[in-house]
């Protein structure tokens, strides 16, 4: 059966609050997802993860990730990132976007994977607002908070996804 949708937890563990889409992913792992979503941890793969959205199978992808926005720590958003508003790569001349294992945020995924050939499909991300990127494991408080609301604006847009495509959700509750 193919992929409808790819949920990607996307962070670094080892950097306090960047470990947040990696959490949410966690807690999206044990809940009773339709069989056309999957959901995984790319935590630091940011290759790795162009690299699997180029094989096409996804029609649509949600990044979950900590994102600066200027809000309060804490703070949820969702994005649609409309591939087509996107600019085709970062600016590094006839290179390419520079590549940085540890910095792959959705934006630079984005980029290699058009780098590479591919067309992203519809793209959301579900960001948090961080309070702290150093050193050290483990949510802060406000976000490791917002953990739940996170999971659950992704899980509506999990839902979302699946109607428009045609899915049967009925037996999967939001």
């Amino acid at each position: 059966m193919k992929s409808r949708v790819l949920v990607a937890g996307i962070g670094n563990v080892f950097h306090g609050d960047d470990g947040f889409g990696v959490e949410v992913v966690s807690r999206l792992s044990t809940r009773d997802l339709p069989p056309e979503a999957v959901v995984a941890d790319y935590g630091i793969r940011g290759v790795h993860l162009a690299y699997e959205l180029l094989g096409g199978e996804y029609e649509t992808t949600i990044f979950v990730d900590a994102m600066r926005r200027g809000g309060e720590p804490g703070t949820v958003y969702v994005l649609d990132a409309d591939p087509a508003a996107s600019p085709s790569q970062t600016d590094h001349g006839d290179a390419g976007p520079v590549l940085d294992a540890h910095g792959m945020h959705p934006a630079a995924v984005l980029a290699l994977l058009r780098r590479l050939g591919g067309t992203p499909s519809r793209v959301f991300v579900v960001g948090c607002e961080p309070l702290s990127l150093a050193e050290g494991m483990g949510l802060s408080e406000p976000v490791a908070a917002a953990v739940d609301e996170a999971a659950r604006r992704v899980l509506q847009l999990v839902a979302d996804a699946l109607e428009r495509s045609g899915a049967d959700v009925s037996r999967h509750p939001r």
